[in-house]
């Protein structure tokens, strides 16, 4: 049996525009609305977490899970630059109560991509202001944040940062293989933002940043190219990590580099995401961190796979798990894992079509159907390992 630490948290994640509905001062909403948007649908009602989340809570604590991993919507707590909303800081605070009553640890992200529009059409995260504005958002929310059991600043910012590099190449025509190198300028200022809303949280709880990781692999004479990459993708952000008191890792899948840059992956291996099935990237990039990163602790905040088949779900997570856990058993202080997502969701630019959650739930009414992959996280959860009682093959 493949056993893991004492303490280790288990559960799901979410993020505030992907399932709450209605956010329409943020500036996805705005994307979503314009004449020539990229988004295959808008994201409307959401899933309505905002007011189900009492019983969203109850299934993933009901099945057994210890933690949850929710966002606030900086639009609903300031709309406007300078009026905060006390309803919206006293939800939050709700959510946060909701979680210590089920005994779930509530994982909270400050700003998981989403803005609000008046910083948005105000220059965003390169306006002059940016940093200002995070810190001061950090200050507000950070009185309803104390019974937090983690804090993170951003998410993805690594990702974030490569979305414009990547979106210009497709408007120049260029093919696109994989994610580029980030913009070093939007880079640089994530991570000033992160780095000054640390030392505003710090001592609330512990407070890090959510990354996206891969398992790296050279194709051949790919070697150099690689270290490049992944320098400029994942090591400059682990480095500003190190400073917190955890980093949190989302992996899902691998990246591959040729002599030329990103190689696409083999077509027959994609997932609803559009990317490699890949089980394994989960230890191997965690294995990467440790590397980088000895004393850092490390929470897998997102892993998970789009598909409409929920044994491949399991199938994928078993196999995320069982690499996690040799990782750790070699020395990696993980201290626990969150899958993506909760709820099928809305999967930003591709709608509502990828279905990434443990439960299910309807586009008309709502309901709630948890998935055979939540009661199989659950057991997990409960006896905090991995083994045949749980049917895994």
């Amino acid at each position: 049996m493949t056993t893991f630490p004492d303490g280790f948290l288990w559960g799901a994640a979410t993020a505030s525009h992907q399932v709450e509905g209605g956010n329409v001062n943020n500036h996805y909403w705005q994307w979503e609305h314009e004449e020539h948007s990229p988004f295959v649908e808008k994201s409307g009602d959401a899933v309505d977490h905002y007011h189900r989340w009492r019983e969203d809570l109850d299934l993933l604590a009901d099945a057994g899970c210890t933690a949850y991993r929710f966002s606030l919507e900086w639009s609903r707590i300031e709309p406007e630059e300078g009026e905060i909303s006390r309803a919206a800081l006293d939800h939050y605070r709700r959510m946060i109560d909701g979680c210590r009553d089920r005994g779930l640890a509530p994982v909270v992200t400050l700003c998981h991509f989403s803005t609000p529009r008046w910083f948005h059409n105000d220059g965003s995260w390169l306006g002059p202001k940016a940093s200002d504005r995070f810190t001061r958002f950090a200050e507000v929310a950070a009185p309803i944040l104390g019974d937090a059991s983690h804090i993170l600043t951003l998410n993805e910012p690594n990702l974030a940062a490569a979305l414009p590099v990547l979106a210009a190449m497709a408007a120049r025509g260029e093919p696109v293989a994989g994610l580029p190198k980030p913009d070093q300028a939007l880079t640089d200022a994530f991570l000033d933002a992160h780095r000054r809303s640390v030392e505003v949280l710090r001592g609330t709880a512990p407070v890090g940043l959510a990354l996206v990781g891969q398992e790296w692999i050279a194709e051949d004479g790919g070697a150099e190219r690689l270290r490049e990459h992944r320098a400029a993708f994942e090591d400059q952000f682990l480095e500003a990590a190190g400073d917190a008191d955890f980093v949190g890792m989302q992996v899902y899948s691998c990246a591959r580099i040729g002599p030329d840059g990103p190689v696409a992956p083999p077509a027959e291996s994609l997932t609803q995401a559009h990317l490699e099935y890949r089980p394994q990237a989960l230890g191997a990039s965690v294995r990467r961190v440790r590397e980088v990163l000895p004393r850092t602790p490390i929470v897998i905040t997102e892993n998970g796979i789009a598909t409409a088949d929920d044994a491949q779900r399991i199938a994928y997570t078993e196999g995320s798990l069982r690499g996690l856990a040799a990782a750790i058993a070699d020395g990696a202080d993980v201290r626990g894992y969150l899958h993506w997502s909760l709820l099928d969701n809305f999967e930003w630019f591709s709608g509502f079509g990828p279905t990434m959650g443990l439960i299910a739930v309807d586009r008309t009414t709502f309901a709630r159907t948890p998935k055979p992959s939540l009661l199989w996280l659950g057991n997990v959860a409960r006896t905090n390992s991995l083994g045949e009682a749980h049917g895994v093959r």
